[in-house]
């Protein structure tokens, strides 16, 4: 008998959608977690842009790939997934947060958002392992989302990736539409997106959930749709081993931080 490895936990800053056009070190970062993850039977994907009243998971057959942004290049809304859905995962996670008392929905189509697609289609460019996706619950709170993360935990031992897709920093006010990557990054989003980093290495869920009272918290995510995911994958994790990486802030003050947890 085959025996599945434990799948990690990720957490990737998924950027503006262009990133996949103009982020050079961006994608060499989620290319490389990519090829250090075992091949996983399934992912599931939690991203910042799909909120609904409740908890609510795709059970889409063959997700469409939606191109949920608009002003960016024309090339970017020729760019398909074609990803096969994962619908019988999508009733395990339902039945998992049932079971912890998490109200649960199936949507029957849901596509992939760009916060799922834009890193998929660099960590998987064959598009061959079926991928689902489970929503934020809208005004729910960090430590809400935490609770789902820890009840998700079990798919890893089932060989399935739980994937969090958000933004460290997400103030749309900072950006810099025209600063290189070569450009310092805004101070206030770099103090921000450094104590995040010193919380996650040291374990502290307490601080994490009242992020906002960290320096620049409040004013790194004015709505915390970008954040919940990383609380999610926090769950998941619980108290794995976590890796930092760091490619370069785009727009000046988008931190593109990614984490991989891996038990010891």
């Amino acid at each position: 008998m085959s025996i599945i490895e434990r799948m990690p936990v990720v957490f990737v800053s998924h950027g503006a959608p262009d990133a996949l056009l103009k982020s050079a070190d961006t994608r060499a970062c989620w290319q490389s977690l990519g090829e250090r993850i075992p091949k996983p039977a399934a992912i599931l994907v939690i991203s910042a842009h799909w909120e609904a009243a409740v908890a609510t998971v795709s059970q889409a057959t063959q997700p469409a790939t939606l191109h949920d942004f608009s002003g960016f290049s024309p090339d970017l809304y020729q760019i398909q997934y074609p990803a096969p859905g994962a619908p019988v995962l999508a009733g395990q996670v339902a039945a998992l947060l049932t079971a912890a008392g998490i109200t649960t929905k199936l949507h029957p189509d849901r596509g992939l958002d760009h916060g799922a697609w834009v890193p998929l289609s660099v960590m998987y460019p064959d598009a061959a392992v079926p991928v689902t996706q489970l929503s934020l619950v809208a005004h729910e709170s960090p430590a809400t989302h935490s609770a789902i993360g820890r009840a998700l935990a079990p798919l890893r031992d089932a060989g399935v990736l739980i994937i969090a897709t958000g933004s460290i920093t997400h103030n749309f006010s900072w950006l810099d539409w025209r600063a290189s990557e070569q450009k310092a990054p805004d101070q206030r989003a770099s103090t921000f997106t450094d104590w995040i980093a010193e919380r996650i290495a040291a374990g502290d869920q307490t601080a994490l959930l009242d992020y906002r009272c960290a320096p620049y918290g409040a004013e790194a995510h004015p709505h915390d749709d970008h954040i919940l995911p990383l609380f999610v994958a926090l769950g998941a994790a619980q108290g794995d081993t976590p890796t930092r990486y760091q490619p370069d802030f785009t727009y000046g003050s988008l931190s593109m931080d990614a984490y991989l947890w891996r038990g010891i």
